[in-house]
């Protein structure tokens, strides 16, 4: 494809590769982009309490993890036949009190681990819209359900958004000095906010994150939802419902993402690696076959190369 405008984007000073270890975090669009780094097997874990949307919730958990905060019966809810919890998404939820909190704290376990270990977080922030919970005067990362009229929606302010970005590179920098933070804005539009709503929440977003690391040497900012509005700025890019980026669009997104933020000599990798998906992807019409057996075998003598080179990849 031909795009007119193209944003310049620098090339990383620490890039990734396939000795990096990957943290991701942030709203839908984080997902999306974890599922390629899946898919070339990358060391990568996304969202271990589930999606979340604002920076505010995205640092309380950061908050929870890196001091390892446990959850109790305090922190958590019955509604609608489960037990839930206002700081993790509805996926984990669960129909018994003992087995929801064991999963919470185990994850909470898991994920201290892995963000002392990480070498890069890729952190996307979704919107500047929050809802805060009446009775408690706490921001939500879910409401699950809850009725709306226990909460109130309101705008972050920049500052709010600064300071909380700011506070979720420190609690991490405390655990793990070395870390490099990638930061975007998801390119998913929430229009049930409204659509100048919408615009005014990004706007909050870009212009803290300008502000909160613009002075930090490990920190850098990758424009996804920039390349979304200017390089892909027709609705073709969109999936049928017009907000969320059609899959022409995140391989796009991903490719710029490639380009300027994984080392160059991993490209060849990240080749051999898609290869073999492809083919352990591969339905034979014949799978008995003396040929197809023949495939097999070849494909497997890649694998084994590339394991022997990388031994953390797993297919």
């Amino acid at each position: 494809m031909n795009f007119t405008t193209k944003i310049p984007i620098s090339k990383s000073a620490h890039p990734i590769d396939y000795h990096s270890k990957i943290v991701s975090l942030g709203s839908c669009f984080a997902v999306n982009m974890a599922e390629k780094l899946d898919f070339f097997k990358f060391e990568n874990t996304c969202n271990p309490f589930g999606i979340i949307f604002n920076p505010i919730s995205i640092e309380k958990l950061v908050y929870r993890i890196t001091q390892q905060l446990f959850y109790t019966e305090n922190d958590i809810f019955f509604h609608n036949e489960s037990w839930h919890c206002y700081e993790a998404h509805s996926e984990l939820s669960h129909s018994n009190k003992a087995a929801f909190l064991n999963t919470l704290n185990g994850i909470i376990e898991k994920a201290n681990g892995q963000i002392s270990d990480a070498s890069h977080f890729i952190i996307t922030l979704g919107t500047s819209w929050v809802y805060r919970n009446i009775e408690t005067n706490e921001i939500v990362a879910n409401c699950h359900k809850v009725p709306q009229k226990q909460f109130k929606n309101e705008l972050l302010s920049v500052e709010i958004i600064k300071q909380t970005i700011q506070n979720s590179i420190a609690l991490i920098h405390n655990v793990n000095p070395n870390a490099i933070f990638i930061f975007t804005v998801s390119p998913v539009r929430h229009i049930k906010d409204g659509f100048i709503e919408n615009q005014v929440s990004k706007a909050h977003l870009i212009a803290a994150l300008q502000t909160a690391i613009s002075h930090l040497p490990s920190a850098t900012y990758f424009p996804s939802y920039e390349i979304m509005m200017d390089e892909l700025r027709d609705y073709r890019f969109y999936a049928e419902d017009m907000l969320h980026p059609s899959q022409v669009a995140i391989d796009y997104i991903w490719e710029r993402f490639k380009e300027t933020t994984i080392l160059e000599t991993t490209f060849s990798i990240m080749d051999e690696v898609e290869t073999i998906q492809k083919g352990l992807a591969h339905r034979p019409f014949k799978a008995n076959s003396e040929s197809h057996q023949h495939f097999l075998s070849k494909l497997q003598d890649r694998i084994t190369v590339v394991q022997k080179q990388f031994p953390g990849i797993k297919f």
